[in-house]
Formats: C-alpha cells, sequence, structure tokens
C-alpha cells in the first residue's frame, strides 16, 4: 500500500524566518514560519490563550518538535498565513500586505474570524470596500461581504453591482450565498431601474437647474457660437424636449440610449460612460462647427447633473436583508 506523500518542508521567507523565533507554525502546503509569540498573543486572543497553556514536560508528550521549538500545524495555506502573520508583525518588520486579490480577501477573512484577528477583520473590510475592488468585482464583492455578514460592505457592494446588467453572469463566489441573498439583491437591482425610469420620465430637475433654454444654449441648433454657426438637425422624440422644443438631435440620440441603459445598469456611471461616448463622437465629427468645440463643457455638466439625479433616486431604495 502506498503511503500519501506528505508536503515538502521549507522556510517561510523574511521576516518569518527568523533565526531566535520562538515557535513555528506549519502550512498546510508545508512552509515553516518561524515566529515570535510575543507578536502574535499580541494580536490574537486566540494565540494568546494557545501560547498560555501549560505546557508537558521534555518526552512527556507528542508535541512535534524542531530546533528545540514547538511545532504548530495550522490548515491554512501559505499565502495566507503569510498575508495574516503580517498584519500581526509590527510595520518596522513587515508592511501590512494589499488585499486587491478577491480570492486571497475570502481566505484571509477566514482566518481572521477563527483566530480572532480583529485588526485584520477590519482590514478586509476596507478591502471590500476599495473603489478599485468594487469596479472589478462588485459581484464578487457582495458575495463576501454578505457570507461574512458584513452590512456595510454588503450594501455598498450592491450599489456598486448596479453598474451592471440585471443578470448576472456565473461567478465562483456564487455558492457563498443563499438563493434568498440572490433575489433580495436583483429585487433591488430592479427596484432601482423603476425608480430611475421615473426620473427620465420628467425632465423638471432638469428645466430647473438651468432656468431656461438660454442656461443652455449650446443644446440647440440654429445658434452662434464664436461667430459659427450651430446647424446640427433638431430631435424629434418628444419624450426629451426640455422646454418644449427639440434640442439637436445628438443630445437626443444620447438620451434614448442612456434611457435604454438604464433599464438595465441603474447608475450614475452608466451616465458619465455614455456621455464619454457621445463627447468623442461630435468632437470627431466634421458635420459641424460648431458643437465639437462646446459638446465637451456642456455635456460634462449635464451628464454630471444626471448622474447626481440617478444617485439621488437610486440612494431612495433599500437593500432588504437581514444581518
Amino acid at each position: 500500500m502506498e503511503l500519501p506523500t506528505l508536503p515538502t518542508q521549507v522556510c517561510a521567507s523574511v521576516p518569518f524566518d527568523h533565526a531566535k523565533a520562538d515557535v513555528i507554525l506549519r502550512s498546510a502546503d508545508g512552509v515553516e514560519f518561524r515566529v515570535f509569540r510575543l507578536f502574535l498573543s499580541l494580536a490574537s486572543p486566540f494565540f494568546e490563550t494557545l501560547f498560555d497553556l501549560p505546557q508537558a514536560p521534555d518526552g512527556a508528550s507528542d508535541q512535534e518538535m524542531k530546533d528545540g521549538l514547538a511545532v504548530i500545524a495550522v490548515p491554512e495555506d501559505s499565502k495566507t498565513l503569510d498575508t495574516f502573520l503580517r498584519f500581526c508583525y509590527p510595520s518596522t518588520l513587515a508592511e501590512d500586505p494589499s488585499l486587491d486579490n478577491l480570492t486571497e480577501v475570502l481566505s484571509v477573512l477566514a482566518a481572521a474570524k477563527k483566530y480572532s484577528l480583529d485588526l485584520i477583520e477590519r482590514k478586509v473590510c476596507q478591502a471590500l470596500a476599495n473603489p478599485k475592488v468594487l469596479e472589478t468585482d462588485p459581484l464578487r464583492s457582495f458575495a463576501i461581504a454578505r457570507n461574512a455578514r458584513l452590512k456595510h460592505e454588503t450594501i455598498i457592494a450592491a450599489r456598486y453591482n448596479l453598474r451592471q446588467p440585471l443578470i448576472p453572469a456565473l461567478f465562483a463566489e456564487i455558492n457563498l450565498i443563499t438563493a434568498s441573498d440572490l433575489l433580495a439583491l436583483l429585487t433591488y437591482h430592479k427596484k432601482c431601474i423603476i425608480s430611475v425610469q421615473n426620473l427620465m420620465k420628467n425632465l423638471k430637475w432638469m428645466t430647473d437647474h438651468y432656468g431656461s433654454a438660454n442656461g443652455c444654449s449650446w443644446l440647440f441648433s440654429g445658434t452662434y457660437y464664436n461667430g459659427n454657426y450651430c446647424g446640427c438637425g433638431q430631435g424629434t422624440d418628444k419624450s426629451f424636449f426640455p422646454w418644449g422644443s427639440g434640442p439637436v438631435v445628438w443630445w437626443t440620440t444620447y438620451m434614448q440610449e442612456v434611457c435604454e441603459l438604464l433599464q438595465d445598469s441603474p447608475s450614475g456611471n452608466t451616465v458619465r460612460t455614455a456621455a464619454d461616448r457621445t463627447i468623442q463622437k461630435i468632437r470627431s465629427s466634421t458635420n459641424c462647427v460648431v458643437c465639437p468645440g462646446r459638446v465637451k463643457e456642456g455635456m460634462t455638466e449635464f451628464s454630471n447633473l444626471l448622474a447626481l439625479k440617478v444617485e439621488e433616486a437610486v440612494a431612495l431604495i433599500e437593500l432588504e436583508m437581514d444581518f
């Protein structure tokens, strides 16, 4: 009968290879971390209790020893162990690792909870609320935060997920949440869509902001700018006639596009991204000598206004979930 192969034991990198360390933690993949009990005890009540347990006399215990140090085997792999040990050590010896990778966040959070490392839990919460992470993986962030019952981080992730389509693609961490959790997220998303649709049906927020058509003259054809005449055609969709008269056709096209996009992704980011596309298209156009020169200023102000109103509309919707 062939015996199972044990992991090859190797020593961890600096600073977990110190010659004066007083205990060894061995990861599941056989990496040995020579660490100081004091640092771990100060960071974790779990380790403080573990190290305070009375030790059996030499030879009277089956405790594994190496180089005169007790060897404690832990189920975490070396990458997870390295990450959370760096949080335990003083910053002069080990810098806090970054937690930009959600796969690492999940394993480190599990270790933090297991070993009562409150500081690391707070660091993980910060990582889950990091815009860089949320912009890339809002749904995965939601699943991890919800699984850990982190209310603030769950709500923020749900808000960022409004930038994505209503029906999500399959993702690895979906098994971390229940069907009820997913239903609550989709219901929240749908309610936000409805709230934003109501906003798009009434342009009073726009007319109140600009006061009159003179407040946004860039929006209308038949006007002069720097001595040049705008001859862009007028839009015909009366849903987007802010003062009862037709704006330039490219703005109407933008509004139609945004209205459709918001029916799937009700977010201010959706508004600004579509505006950037419109600005780029008009600035590269040769059909008009006026609009390319003033579209950026006008559309940037307008899209920021609309994005703000969208965010205000979705802020009224609550994520109905118990924590």
